[in-house]
Parts: C-alpha cells; sequence; structure tokens
C-alpha cells in the first residue's frame, strides 16, 4: 500500500466548525476540506497488485497503549462483521485492553456497522445519539464508527455535520491499522478519519479473540466483483481478493487442534474464491477437497452465488462426510425479467437446473435462500413467479427483505414504483409460503435420532440445551451441562415450524437402537 493510497480519504475537521458558520456555509467548509471515501473509485475494478503480508506485529510504540482500559464493540449485520469484530477484539487485547460487555466500562467503544439496508444503518445513528450522554459525560471516552457504514460518503459526511461525539471513522480495509488509528485519536483533539475507498492488501497473521470454542469463522477471501444493482457490497468491500489456500488450511488445522466442533468457511462471494489467482487453477472446490481431510467435524461455507457455483464444488460436496449437506444459496426473486434488472445474470432456469444437479448429487440436501420482494417494476405475476420457484425448488428457509434502496447502487436511482402497501402485502404472503415449507421440512424429523452440536443452554430456557444439526434446524432438548461443545444423538419427539425438540440419547442407548 503506496503512501497516496494510505491517506486516500484521509482527513479530519474541526470538533465544532458550526460555531464559526452559518448552515449554508458549513456544508461548503467540508467540501473544501474533507475529501470522502468516493464510490466512483470504489466501482472501479483496476488490475492493481494484491499484495500479501503475514507479518503483521503490534509496533512497540503502541505496546501497552491499552493497559488499564477496557474496551467495547457492538456489531451489526453479516458473519464478516462478526468475524472483522473478532480481529479487533485481537488488536485491542494485544495493545493491552480488556474487554468489557458494558459501554458504561468502555474506555473505547466501536460500532462496527452493516450498510446492505437502511434499517440497519438507523439502528447505528441512534446508537450515536444514545452514546452522546457518555461522551459529554466522560469527555476521554474514544467513540469510533467502523465496517461497511464508513465506506459510504452520505454516511460519512452525515457523520461529521450531526454527530461531532465521533473521535474516529475507519474502513472495512483497514482494520490492521486500529493501534494507528486509536494513536491518533488520543493525540488529537480532531475527529480522526480514515477510509480508503481502494481496497487494501490481505494482511495474514492478525490476532483474533474467536466468540466461543465451538464454532469459528474463517475468512478465505474479501469483496465481491457481482455488481447486482441494488447492492452496495462491492463498494463497501471492495473488489475479490482470495487469502492463500496454505493459510487457510493451516489456520482451519490449528482449529482442530484447538477442539473447534465447526467451522464456517467465509466470504461475500464465496465460491468466487481463487478467480483472482494468477499462479494458480484452485477454487472452492478444490479447498474443501484439502479441508474435508482434516479433522474436524463440520465445515460449512457462506454465502454462495450462483452463478460461481460449478460442478467441480458439486461433485466435492457430495462427497460428505465432515462437509455438511446444508447450502444457503441466495436466488432473491423467480423472476427472470427482475433477475435481469437486478443483474444477477442468470435466468430462473439457470437457477433450477443449478438446483437440479445439486439434488441429483446430494439428495438429501437441505436448500435455504435469500429473497428480496417489491424490486422496482416488481409486477404481481412476476411476485407470483416467486412464489412458484420456492415451492417448486422446496427451500427449508429463507431470510425474506422488501427492497431497500442503498444510495450509491443503481437500483437507488430507479423509480422505486411498488407502494410500501403492496411491498408488505407481498413479503406477508412470501413468508406464510416459508413457513408452510419449514414446517413441512421439519415434520419429517419427527422420531428421527439426529447428532446436534450442542452450542449452550436455550435462550428461553436456562434448564434446556440448545443446538443445531447438519441440516442447521435448530433443536432443543434436556441434557447435561457437560454436553455443552459436544456432538450428541437427540431422538425428536415435537416438531414445530422453525425448531425441533427432543430427548438426548446416551451412546449405549443408541447402541442398542442400532
Amino acid at each position: 500500500m503506496n503512501e497516496d493510497q494510505r491517506l486516500q480519504g484521509q482527513q479530519v475537521k474541526e470538533k465544532n466548525p458550526a460555531d464559526k458558520k452559518s448552515e449554508k456555509d458549513y456544508s461548503k467548509y467540508f467540501e473544501t476540506v474533507f475529501l470522502p471515501p468516493s464510490l466512483k473509485e470504489a466501482k472501479k475494478r483496476g488490475k492493481e497488485e494484491v499484495k500479501y503480508h503475514n507479518d503483521f506485529k503490534i509496533d512497540e510504540q503502541f505496546r501497552g497503549m491499552g493497559d488499564g482500559k477496557k474496551f467495547y464493540i457492538r456489531t451489526y449485520g453479516c458473519q464478516m462483521n462478526e468475524h472483522d469484530t473478532e480481529v479487533m477484539a485481537g488488536i485491542f487485547m494485544a495493545l493491552g485492553y480488556e474487554a468489557t460487555d458494558t459501554v458504561e466500562d468502555a474506555n473505547v467503544i466501536l460500532l462496527n456497522t452493516c450498510a446492505i439496508r437502511e434499517n440497519a444503518e438507523n439502528k447505528v445513528f441512534g446508537e450515536l445519539g444514545h452514546l452522546k450522554h457518555l461522551k459529554q459525560q466522560r469527555p476521554d471516552l474514544l467513540l469510533g464508527v467502523c465496517g461497511c457504514m464508513s465506506q459510504e460518503e452520505s454516511v460519512v459526511n452525515k457523520i461529521l455535520k450531526t454527530y461531532n461525539q465521533v473521535d474516529m471513522i475507519f474502513g472495512t480495509h483497514n482494520i490492521h491499522r486500529l493501534p494507528h488509528i486509536l494513536s491518533d485519536a488520543y493525540m488529537s483533539k480532531e475527529m480522526v478519519i480514515e477510509v480508503w475507498s481502494k481496497e487494501g492488501d490481505v494482511v495474514e497473521n492478525l490476532p483474533k479473540v474467536r466468540r466461543g470454542n465451538i464454532k469459528a469463522w474463517v475468512n478465505i477471501m474479501y469483496g465481491c466483483d457481482k455488481f447486482c444493482t441494488y447492492c452496495i457490497v462491492p463498494y463497501t468491500r471492495g473488489k475479490e481478493r482470495s487469502r492463500r489456500p496454505e493459510e487457510i488450511i493451516q489456520e482451519v488445522r490449528h482449529l482442530a487442534a484447538q477442539g473447534y466442533q465447526e467451522i464456517t468457511l467465509l466470504g461475500q462471494n464465496v465460491n468466487a474464491y481463487g478467480k483472482d489467482f494468477d499462479d494458480l487453477d484452485y477454487g472452492l472446490g478444490e479447498l474443501m477437497d484439502e479441508i474435508r481431510k482434516i479433522d474436524i467435524p463440520r465445515v460449512r461455507f457462506t454465502t454462495s452465488h450462483p452463478r460461481d457455483f460449478d460442478d467441480h464444488l458439486i461433485e466435492v460436496l457430495a462427497k460428505k462426510g465432515n462437509l455438511m449437506d446444508h447450502i444457503h444459496l441466495p436466488v432473491q426473486s423467480g423472476s427472470t425479467d427482475v433477475l435481469k434488472i437486478m443483474a444477477r445474470k442468470y435466468t430462473r432456469e439457470q437457477f433450477l437446473e443449478l438446483v437440479r444437479k445439486i439434488k441429483a448429487a446430494i439428495p438429501d440436501v437441505a436448500l435455504t435462500t435469500d429473497i428480496i420482494v417489491g424490486y422496482p417494476n416488481e409486477t404481481e405475476e412476476q411476485f407470483e413467479e416467486t412464489i412458484s420457484l420456492y415451492r417448486e425448488v422446496g427451500f427449508e428457509a429463507a431470510y425474506t427483505f422488501i427492497y431497500s434502496p442503498r444510495e450509491g447502487t443503481p437500483a437507488a436511482k430507479m423509480t422505486d414504483n411498488v407502494p410500501m402497501k403492496v411491498k408488505k402485502e407481498r413479503l406477508q404472503r412470501l413468508n406464510a409460503v416459508v413457513n408452510e415449507l419449514s414446517a413441512e421440512a421439519m415434520k419429517q424429523y419427527d422420531g428421527q435420532i439426529v447428532p446436534v452440536l450442542v452450542e449452550g443452554e436455550s435462550k428461553n430456557n436456562p434448564d434446556v440445551l440448545a443446538g443445531y444439526t447438519n441440516k442447521s434446524k435448530l433443536v432443543n432438548f434436556k441434557g447435561p451441562k457437560t454436553a455443552i461443545g459436544k456432538i450428541v444423538h437427540v431422538k425428536i419427539t415435537e416438531t414445530k415450524t422453525w425448531s425441533l425438540n427432543g430427548e438426548m440419547i446416551e451412546e449405549q442407548q443408541l447402541a442398542e437402537v442400532k
């Protein structure tokens, strides 16, 4: 990363310039001194070489920075953000900070944000408002905003104009520079902003503090090159950059040695893994074929794109073993015309053909999906095509959303001509089908004995344990606390729409049943 790239989008503002200027002049003031992260620049996909660094370390000048101090990170959004939080927590602790689970005890508060929907952004702005009183009571408190929202120029401008209690803003490409950003924030009376419009290099050996010791996220790539018209992710996360396979395999082996029971391979477009390699013909299929030989009970991946789901990956997944027979495959719409407007670049027929291939290779596979309703220009007939595709595929669950325009995306410039009343009604109808098919899928487990990875106590009852099957079905049952972190067998006694109830089967009983 050269100096020009490093400083791109990095400026500071005076804490209260509004005291000096009228509202009209205030806007102009920022235009002259602040260079916001540029969506126009982020959209460019140049051929700049991505460098790999495996020598990350905390500079001596920063060691002990956090002695006697505590940090708090609130995470919004996807698994990638959860993983980024684990990395930032690792850096904080390497600096000497301690973690706290309350903002009142924290000396540094970070909001790790999500930009995928307007509602997610509104939650962050609301939280910034709530935290203002803490900043007033404790001026030495550092308050920061990071993650995907920080990559949006409109968001940064809004924080500059409205939330002067914020001390630092940094983006998704420069998490490894957290020690420098914290140091600048401590030393400066001005807001520290470091946002790179261009992607950073791939940095290995970053410290991590993982949540729990049962399941782990393993990031295998960054960014997305698909540019679906509704999606801000290619702008906020940048172009596709894959980690080297040897680094990933080493990380997975280390997790296996630590006793982790499940890993999930992560990427914004996870099955595009390896397509950016110039020196290797190596994709997600090859990677998973190697990982399945590692002694770790369960391996998953998310989130995939239908365009990149190739035959070799299907062939490898069909080998099963520790590769779970649950695939999350976002379709977004069942209408070819809507898919075209979305720039998904596959048709309804092509998606159904992919599903046919997957089911032919893995007959008992559980498929789940994402669907957006009320996309600009979506007709009633096109919506019905989504309903019919959902039934034809037989999805077992879905994340369903009303279309939310994101500033800077092509869809945001389209006329949003589907009334909100219609959108909500369509979502309701779709969810009725989702619930119906989920309940049907659950019924097949009645009386069955299934392996369950026990994650902990039920959220609703501490006397009940909860965990997930191979196909990601939630199971609640009574059992000893010693079962937490283990894969046990449970006989299903009751099926519900979204969960299963059962009785734990001891190994001796299981042998008798068999």
